[in-house]
C-alpha cells in the first residue's frame, strides 16, 4: 500500500467502470459515476493549481453532507493536498483556532455555511481565500496537473472532538485510509452491488472511511441525503436499492422510537454500528424489530475508523462486544506495570497496524504520549478480551468512575438505565464526593409521551446493580451533549458545574 494513494484509486476505478454508480444525492437526483468522480477530482486540482499550493498543503473543507461535499473531500486529496474538514458544529471562535492551527490558507465552502465563515475569519490574524464549492465545474482536462502523491504522504488532517481540552490534529496518510478502507471492506464482505446509505456527517471520520472511502474501494456505490432523518430514513433505504446501513447509536436510538418502516427492508442485509458502545437492549429490539442484524464495531479517528469488528457470521457476533481485532493487531495491557494482561483482565487496549496514524499535528509531546516505547497506540480505552478474542469495552480511562476506591465503568450504569422502557439515552459520570472521592451522576433522555420521575430510576437501578452503583443524582435532560458523530460526551454532562449546584445529597 507504500505506493498506493487516492488518486490512483480514482484512476483505477474510471477506467475499470467508468459508467458504474457512485455516489447518488436522493433530494436532488444528482449522481456521480466513477468516471464523473475523476472528471471533478481533475477539475478541483485544475483550480486548486491557480492558488500557488504547495503539494501536501492543507486546504479546510466546510460544507454539508452532499454530492459536491463528498466528491470535494476526496478531490481534494486525489489532487495532493490535505484536506481539513471543519465541523458545522463548531463555533466560529473554534472555526478560527483550527484554521490557524492548520495553516489553511485556503477555504472551500457551501454558500450556507459563507456567513458562519466569516464570522470565523474575523478572528484569524492573517488572511483566508475562500471558494465556493458550487464554483468547481468540469474543464474538460483529463491529465493531473501535478504529480500524484505517495502513499506514506498526508492526505486528512481531522481533528479531534477535543472533549477535555483544546482538540488535537490527527495526520492520516494516503496509505492509512486505504487500509481503513480495505479493513471495513474486507470485514463486511463488500462487493461492487453493495450500497449504504451514508447518513453521518461528513466533517467525522467514520462517514469519511466507512460511508464514502470503502465504496470506493471496492467498487460499491452510497447514497447520500443532506441529513439523518428518522421520518424518511427507512423509504431512503429501500427506495435506492441500500444493502447496508452505517449508523451510530444514538441514531439507533432514535429510529426505534420512530413509526414502523412501510416499505420492504429486505434488501438490506446487516447494519454497522460505530463510534460509540450501542447498549445491548437497543442492539436486540432493532433487530427483533426491523429484521435487520447490527454488526457492532469500533473505531477511532487515530486509527483511519476501523478497529474491531463482530464477524458477518450472525452466529458468531457476540452483543456487547465490538467485536474481534480485523486488519489490526490489538492487546489489553496493566495501567501500571505496560504488561499484556492474558484473557478476563482489564486493562488499556492499545493497537497496532496499518491504518494507524502518522501522529498529531505540531504536536511532538502528544505524539509521543500516544505511542507506546514500542509502537503500540495507546487507545484510552478500558477493556478486556474474552477466551474467543473477542475485546469489550468497559469505558475511557479519562471516564472511569473511581468511588470509594472501587473502579466502577460508566457503560455498565449505562446499560442498566437503558433497560428501562422509559429512556431514550442515558449517560453517567463521576462527580467530585467529600466522602467517596466521586459519586455517580447520570444524565437521562425521557421518550416522548413517557413519564418517569427520578426515584422510580433509582429503585430500578438498585434492583439491577445494588446500591453502590447506583446512581445519586439523575437529571432529565433534552439532549445528551454529544460530539460531530452524535458520540455522547459524558464529560460535559456536568461541566463547569460544583458539587453544589448538582444537588448531591448526603443520604441515597
Amino acid at each position: 500500500m507504500a505506493n498506493r494513494s487516492l488518486r490512483r484509486l480514482v484512476d483505477q476505478r474510471a477506467a475499470g467502470s467508468p459508467d458504474a454508480l457512485f455516489l447518488l444525492d436522493p433530494e436532488t437526483g444528482r449522481h456521480l459515476t466513477f468516471a464523473g468522480l475523476r472528471r471533478y477530482c481533475l477539475a478541483l486540482a485544475v483550480k486548486l493549481s491557480r492558488y500557488s499550493l504547495a503539494p501536501g498543503e492543507r486546504v479546510a473543507l466546510l460544507a454539508p453532507n452532499g454530492l459536491e461535499a463528498a466528491a470535494m473531500f476526496v478531490g481534494l486529496m486525489a489532487a495532493g493536498q490535505v484536506a481539513v474538514p471543519l465541523s458545522l458544529l463548531s463555533q466560529p471562535r473554534q472555526v478560527a483556532h483550527l484554521l490557524d492551527h492548520a495553516d489553511c490558507r485556503l477555504v472551500l465552502a457551501a454558500e450556507t455555511q459563507m456567513a458562519h465563515l466569516e464570522a470565523a475569519l474575523t478572528q484569524l490574524p492573517r488572511s483566508v481565500t475562500v471558494v465556493n464549492i458550487s464554483s468547481v465545474t468540469e474543464e474538460g482536462d483529463d491529465i493531473w496537473p501535478n504529480a500524484s502523491p505517495a502513499g506514506d504522504d498526508d492526505a486528512l488532517l481531522m481533528y479531534t472532538s477535543g472533549t477535555t481540552g483544546r482538540p488535537k490534529g490527527v495526520r492520516l496518510s494516503h496509505a492509512n485510509l486505504l487500509a481503513g478502507a480495505r479493513f471495513v471492506s474486507e470485514a463486511h464482505a463488500l462487493g461492487p452491488d453493495d450500497r449504504v446509505l451514508a447518513v453521518l456527517p461528513l466533517y467525522h471520520v467514520n462517514a469519511q472511511v466507512v460511508t464514502v472511502l470503502a465504496p470506493l474501494f471496492q467498487g460499491g456505490s452510497l447514497v447520500m441525503p443532506s441529513s439523518f432523518s428518522v421520518g424518511r430514513f427507512w423509504s431512503l433505504a429501500a427506495g435506492h436499492g441500500c444493502t447496508w446501513l452505517n449508523l451510530v447509536p444514538t441514531m439507533i436510538a432514535y429510529l426505534l422510537n420512530g413509526e414502523d418502516p412501510s416499505v420492504d427492508l429486505s434488501g438490506l442485509r446487516f447494519c454497522r454500528s460505530a463510534s460509540a458502545p450501542l447498549a445491548p437492549e437497543h442492539h436486540r429490539a432493532f433487530e427483533a424489530r426491523f429484521g435487520i442484524g447490527i454488526i457492532e464495531t469500533m473505531g477511532l479517528t487515530e486509527t483511519a475508523a476501523p478497529v474491531f469488528s463482530n464477524p458477518l457470521d450472525p452466529s458468531r457476533r457476540k452483543i456487547g462486544s465490538p467485536g474481534l481485532p480485523f486488519g489490526n493487531r490489538a492487546r489489553v495491557v496493566d495501567q501500571v506495570s505496560a504488561r499484556p494482561l492474558p484473557f478476563g483482565c482489564t486493562g488499556e487496549i492499545q493497537i497496532r497496524g496499518p491504518n494507524v496514524m502518522r501522529g498529531y499535528h505540531k504536536n511532538v509531546e502528544a505524539t509521543a504520549a500516544a505511542f507506546t516505547p514500542d509502537g503500540w497506540l495507546r487507545t484510552g480505552d478500558l477493556g478486556h478480551r474474552d477466551r474467543d478474542g473477542f475485546y469489550f469495552v468497559t469505558g475511557r480511562l479519562k471516564e472511569l468512575i473511581i468511588k470509594g476506591g472501587e473502579n466502577i465503568a460508566p457503560r455498565e450504569i449505562d446499560e442498566a438505565l437503558l433497560k428501562h422502557p422509559a429512556l431514550l439515552e442515558a449517560a453517567t459520570v463521576g462527580i467530585p464526593d467529600p466522602l467517596y472521592g466521586q459519586e455517580i451522576a447520570a444524565g437521562v433522555v425521557v421518550k416522548p409521551g413517557m413519564t418517569v420521575s427520578e426515584g422510580e430510576l433509582r429503585a430500578f437501578c438498585e434492583t439491577e446493580l445494588g446500591g453502590f452503583k447506583t446512581p445519586r443524582i439523575i437529571e432529565f435532560l433534552a439532549d445528551l451533549p454529544k460530539g460531530p458523530s452524535g458520540k455522547v460526551q459524558r464529560l460535559r454532562l456536568f461541566e463547569g458545574r460544583q458539587p453544589a449546584d448538582i444537588q448531591l445529597r448526603s443520604e441515597p
